[in-house]
């Protein structure tokens, strides 16, 4: 028999080896059937080529998708996301600070002035649909970076705002989409990062909150006696800049492509996920009745595919537990971010001093930092191993009944109580928010579930400040 020559594009030697079948293999080499086709997938041994006029899959030349690091330089992008949380999400908090001041300074009503914090952490939640295609488009550190110029900018030009207008449009809109677009990105690539080690990974990221509760409300409270309002704006405007220099650490977790073959079969797999989505949008171009057909048919069902896609309809549709979970954290977000803004303007309006009610948020803040890493250890134990949802509604329910000791006293040994309640529970929260999301969802899903999940949200956040202010009017009344 002559021999058959085949080369591997990745190897330079060739090697000659006999046309047999496949009972007579031996251990020096791969043998090719003559039954079988040149396009099959072969095992590659020591010294064993192929041709490049064969045509083989293009899975072979392409390198899997590699498994999450689940450390190294994953902690750095943790490190990134403590510092990125501390600034966005903790952010609003410490608006509370400045709510006596902008009241007199623009002489607007109770219910005026709580639109600001109302309108930064609702946009904050509600631009998640908008963040996923960012993140799809240009991945996780271009949109964080995006995000932390944004939010710079929004409060630096919020210095400048002349009337309670302006300033929804600069701090509301502009610092919250911006906070947006550095934070969500941020929890997503924790998912791509970590795997194993995932509930602490979150635990300590959710500790970032934390952090800022315990930090921001003093800070404000020192530039505002110092600066004013005006130039605590300005100067907050450039701390969230280092939002910039925490997306630039997040690389992507990426794999590593082998030189492809340029010919007929690999050709046909290249832009292999492009080619299924347009298959699922022929499919359901297909299923139109003949009548609808047209331009318009055809924008409807690239509209529902981009629903699908970004806000993970069908996935609240077909998902019994994700649609507890969206509806049930909705509900929850209308009195949970409450205490935060309104905890400071509550306490000073009984007499505290204003250095004593931040330093409540402050305790809280510390409660936090040390109690979330804590509650992920806790929750990363293997007695709660799929039990993770338990402990999470267990603390929403205790965080929902910690309000009830704010109606014994204003005093601040009651308040301090209640803090140490709140927090407590609210570490728990924390640390556990995203982690059942992810547990009840494919990764894949993930940034398109949380954008639902934000969305729906945004609505009860952004109601909840104005109708507390309206519910305490009519109690006075």
């Amino acid at each position: 028999m002559t021999p058959r020559e085949v080369k591997d594009p990745v190897m330079t030697q060739k090697e000659s080896v006999p046309e047999c079948c496949c009972k007579d293999l031996q251990g020096q080499g791969c043998c090719i059937p003559d039954s079988l086709s040149d396009s099959i997938n072969l095992k590659v041994t020591s010294g064993t080529t192929f041709s490049e006029e064969q045509a083989m899959p293009a899975e072979t030349f392409t390198a899997k998708q590699p498994s999450a690091p689940d450390g190294g330089w994953g902690w750095v992008v943790v490190l990134a996301t403590i510092l990125i949380l501390a600034l966005t999400l903790a952010f609003p908090s410490c608006l509370g600070i400045f709510y006596t001041e902008l009241q007199n300074q623009f002489e607007a009503s109770n219910s005026e002035t709580s639109w600001v914090p109302s309108i930064m952490t609702a946009v904050l939640h509600a631009g998640g649909p908008l963040c996923s295609i960012l993140v799809e488009h240009y991945g996780c550190r271009f949109t964080v970076m995006l995000g932390g110029l944004l939010s710079g900018i929004g409060m630096a030009a919020s210095s400048f705002s002349q009337t309670i207008g302006q300033l929804y449009l600069t701090a509301g809109f502009i610092t919250g989409f911006g906070c947006c677009l550095s934070f969500q990105p941020s929890i997503t690539i924790m998912g791509h990062y970590f795997v194993r080690r995932r509930p602490l990974a979150n635990a300590l990221a959710s500790t970032g909150t934390a952090l800022g509760l315990s930090t921001l409300p003093i800070l404000a409270q020192y530039l505002l006696s110092h600066m004013g309002w005006r130039g605590s704006f300005l100067i907050f405007g450039g701390i969230l800049l280092n939002c910039c220099v925490c997306g630039a650490v997040m690389r992507p977790v990426l794999p590593r492509k082998r030189k492809e073959v340029q010919n007929q079969s690999h050709n046909q797999i290249t832009g292999k996920k492009d080619k299924i989505a347009q298959v699922e949008a022929k499919k359901m171009s297909n299923g139109l009745p003949s009548h609808v057909k047209h331009d318009t048919g055809r924008k409807l069902a690239s509209f529902t595919l981009l629903l699908q896609k970004y806000m993970a309809f069908d996935l609240f549709c077909r998902n019994k537990r994700y649609q507890i979970y969206a509806v049930g954290v909705t509900w929850m977000m209308l009195g949970f971010v409450v205490p935060l803004i309104y905890l400071v303007p509550y306490a000073t309006d009984y007499g505290m001093e204003q250095s004593k009610a931040a330093l409540l948020l402050a305790i809280l803040g510390f409660i936090n930092i040390f109690m979330r890493p804590l509650a992920g250890l806790i929750s990363g134990h293997r007695f709660f191993s799929g039990k993770y949802i338990y402990v999470f509604s267990f603390a929403v329910l205790v965080n929902g009944l910690s309000d009830c000791i704010c109606v014994i006293s204003a005093s601040f040994n009651v308040l301090l109580v209640y803090v140490v309640a709140y927090g407590i529970s609210m570490s728990f929260i924390g640390s556990l928010l995203f982690q059942v999301l992810m547990d009840t969802v494919e990764i894949q899903r993930f940034p398109s579930a949380l954008g639902l999940v934000t969305i729906m949200e945004s609505v009860t956040i952004l109601i909840g400040p104005p109708l507390t202010v309206f519910i305490s009017c009519w109690d006075i009344m």
